[in-house]
């Protein structure tokens, strides 16, 4: 019998073994680990392995120390596939899929793993959802907060001309995650002192759920369930000025849903992932405490990670709000088991039962 809240982290990420990466991949320089497990890279870019639990054995005993049941498995940020030719991109992206469904099959008990498409080459992202659906069983949609189209123009994920993608992921019902990055190809700033990461990240999340909610997406498309990485910070505390800015310039906004509408709206969730409790606090007043799920982006440095400097750990932000009274031990469970459930599968009960009897066997 289950007597305890399940701790379900709805926000971590798993590197390959150097070995698993096709060679194709580091000949291109699209991304590839060193063998020596200390870096990962791309063409010009390099960074650091931080954490063993990037990759799967050592990520196993990670959350078993760190008592944590199950885990959902975003795709890498670095394998979004913008800029890249066609054929690699499509080659690059499948491998993610099907490195991210071998891990959900081998492991049914401890990983539930998304899969990602491009949105700027719609025909081949519908074909890539339905086989990833259908032939991989993967529930879990994971898109940028923007993608480079086929003329290397930046665009929103959420633009109306990829209404097809969302139509299709309504009529499988998926969980859909949305993450930012790539800031710095988009934004013309010298990329130092970790700035796209640390602001930009936040703005292009705020950017996405700006055009979501303007779009009337939550109402469009009932039965998909979208949650925004890093608490979708700036959301939070940029409600205000997008309201007043609504009803000050209507003739901006024809045809758009008001933004007050999609405030705590039952199909769109954010992640605990926003490093303090005033944030915290701030998202559970306005968004509500169902909407809410926890996320830890591990292993990365800015994701809740054992560290000796900040005194963290995982779950370090919950604990804190519980002893802030921001949340009671009821909300504290919620947020680490039901919200978690509800993000990834809706109204159907039996699927959640079937996850959490996966995760006690």
């Amino acid at each position: 019998m289950k007597n305890r809240k399940l701790r379900i982290n709805g926000h971590s990420h798993l590197l390959p073994y150097p070995e698993e990466i096709p060679q194709f991949m580091k000949e291109k320089e699209i991304f590839w680990v060193d063998d020596e497990r200390k870096h990962m890279l791309q063409k010009g870019w390099k960074r650091p392995v931080t954490d063993s639990s990037f990759f799967l054995d050592e990520k196993l005993k990670w959350m078993e120390r760190n008592k944590l049941d199950h885990a959902v498995v975003l795709n890498l940020s670095q394998l979004y596939g913008n800029g890249l030719r066609l054929e690699e991109m499509k080659k690059a992206l499948r491998f993610q899929n099907d490195f991210n469904a071998k891990i959900q099959k081998n492991h049914p008990s401890k990983f539930t793993c998304g899969f990602v498409v491009h949105p700027g080459f719609i025909y081949g992202a519908l074909d890539e959802i339905k086989r990833c659906v259908e032939e991989l069983e993967l529930k879990v949609l994971c898109l940028p907060t923007h993608f480079m189209d086929s003329i290397g123009q930046w665009r929103c994920v959420f633009d109306k001309e990829n209404d097809r993608i969302f139509e299709l992921a309504d009529q499988y019902k998926l969980a859909i995650e949305i993450h930012p990055y790539d800031g710095d190809k988009m934004i013309k700033l010298e990329n130092t002192n970790w700035r796209f990461h640390l602001i930009w990240m936040l703005a292009q999340c705020g950017d996405a759920y700006h055009f979501y909610t303007l779009n009337g997406m939550q109402e469009r498309f009932k039965n998909i369930r979208t949650c925004f990485a890093h608490g979708g910070q700036l959301a939070q505390m940029n409600l205000g000025r997008r309201i007043q800015g609504f009803d000050g310039r209507p003739d901006l906004f024809e045809g758009k849903y008001h933004p007050r509408k999609a405030v705590g709206h039952k199909n769109i969730f954010f992640d605990t992932l926003v490093h303090d409790t005033d944030s915290l606090k701030l998202m559970l007043q306005r968004q509500g405490t169902k909407q809410v799920l926890m996320g830890l982006d591990d292993p990365y440095p800015l994701g809740e990670m054992e560290s000796d400097k900040q005194s963290s750990y995982p779950g370090k932000i919950l604990d804190l709000a519980i002893e802030k009274n921001i949340i009671t031990e009821v909300e504290k469970g919620q947020i680490w088991e039901e919200n978690v459930l509800q993000w990834l599968f809706g109204d159907d009960e039996k699927a959640k039962q079937d996850l959490v009897n996966k995760i006690l066997s």
